[in-house]
């Protein structure tokens, strides 16, 4: 049975991408089957795989609507026991012919039913940063969602309404949605804004925040243009040690 994650923040710029690509790394590390799958048309997940983008012949926007199934267009990666439904350009067209569909916010679900439960331990969902039907999607279709927030200034503005939809979408749509936790990215302990933010976090309402706290080093940022997850690309560093302890709890987690 695939656990399905969706990493979720409709505010930019906070590491969903990042999280999404080494979190699959530090599980696969531990023989996990992880599936990664790109909801944003920007396809920095796709990129940040090692992917050629040019190469693409489909992607994620063929299963929306309709033109291809999931197991089409599942692409293997250079990391052993990741592979990737790749994002196209086309996506953001893709949404506006979704309004029009009958069962709109099931489609991703739908798609990943069936053969895909038995070929993955897990499967990782990079949703757009916005609230639209690309990331309903992926709530929709997860067990699980991880909200990766920043220890920064109106870091928490937007919070309370992603956690509106998500309350939602489990009343109306997916009753087994969860929120796993709040994952703090961007932290710099040298200030005393990372800390007063990082204390927000863990008081707001009753979510749970995970113990690994992300820290923005320049092995990070070099891990996309290597096509690799931190885990390999540089398995020695800080960086690499916290995502496999953020694998260690998202696998306790169940």
């Amino acid at each position: 049975m695939t656990n399905v994650i969706a990493i979720a923040n409709q505010k930019g710029g906070v590491g969903k991408t990042t999280t999404t690509i080494n979190l699959a790394g530090a599980l696969a590390e531990e023989n996990f089957r992880v599936l990664c799958i790109d909801m944003d048309p920007q396809a920095n997940l796709t990129a940040g795989l090692g992917i050629n983008l040019n190469s693409i012949e489909l992607s994620m926007a063929d299963v929306l609507v309709g033109r291809a199934t999931i197991d089409q267009v599942i692409v293997p990666t250079e990391t052993e026991h990741i592979d990737v439904v790749p994002a196209h350009i086309d996506l953001a067209a893709t949404e506006g012919e979704l309004f029009t569909m009958l069962g709109r916010e099931g489609i991703l679900r739908d798609a990943l039913e069936g053969k895909l439960k038995s070929r993955y331990d897990y499967a990782l969902i990079d949703c757009p940063p916005n609230l639209g039907l690309l990331t309903v999607n992926g709530l929709v279709a997860a067990d699980g969602v991880i909200i990766p927030v920043q220890t920064q200034f109106y870091a928490m503005k937007g919070l309370n309404n992603l956690v509106k939809v998500i309350n939602t979408i489990r009343l109306k749509l997916n009753r087994k949605l969860k929120i796993l936790g709040l994952l703090p990215t961007f932290y710099d302990g040298r200030t005393n804004l990372a800390r007063d933010m990082l204390d927000e976090l863990k008081a707001v309402g009753d979510h749970h925040v995970f113990e690994s706290i992300i820290r923005n080093t320049v092995k990070l940022g070099e891990a996309p243009l290597a096509g690799r997850p931190i885990t390999s690309y540089a398995g020695y560093t800080d960086a690499a040690r916290t995502y496999r302890e953020l694998a260690r709890e998202v696998i306790d987690l169940g």
